[in-house]
């Protein structure tokens, strides 16, 4: 068997059977892997990879911002933050200075932790254990 084809059977398997709580936390994950990746771009001079690691963040918070539930209060402040992300984004890209991906990356890790603890907060007060 091919190993990519095991990988990716494995992925989408794991996509397929995820709470909607897993698949955020996935989202975040795959936007700090793809900030981490763009600032890797920047540094080694390498604009098309840069570019593509950030346009692949952006869609993720683009996402993120777009399955936000406008019936909580929470919400609203959610995609303030969003679209400030997007806006250090968005600069980074046009610059290609680490400096604003470095403000989205922090951002977006204390937002994944953030969701994290909830998540095990969640599953502690149902008795079970999802991740």
């Amino acid at each position: 068997m091919d190993t990519n084809y095991a990988r990716d059977q494995y992925l989408e398997d794991s996509i397929l059977t995820a709470t909607p709580e897993q698949l955020t936390l996935m989202l975040f994950n795959g936007c700090i892997k793809n900030i981490r990746l763009g600032m890797k771009g920047i540094e080694e001079k390498s604009i098309e990879n840069s570019h593509r690691h950030i346009i692949k963040a952006q869609n993720i918070i683009y996402e993120l911002k777009a399955t936000l539930d406008a019936r909580y209060e929470i919400s609203g402040q959610l995609s303030k933050i969003y679209d400030f992300i997007l806006d250090q984004l968005i600069r980074a890209n046009i610059k290609k200075d680490n400096e604003y991906l470095g403000v989205s990356l922090d951002l977006v890790t204390k937002l994944r932790d953030t969701w994290f603890e909830a998540m095990k907060l969640k599953d502690k007060d149902s008795g079970t254990i999802a991740i």
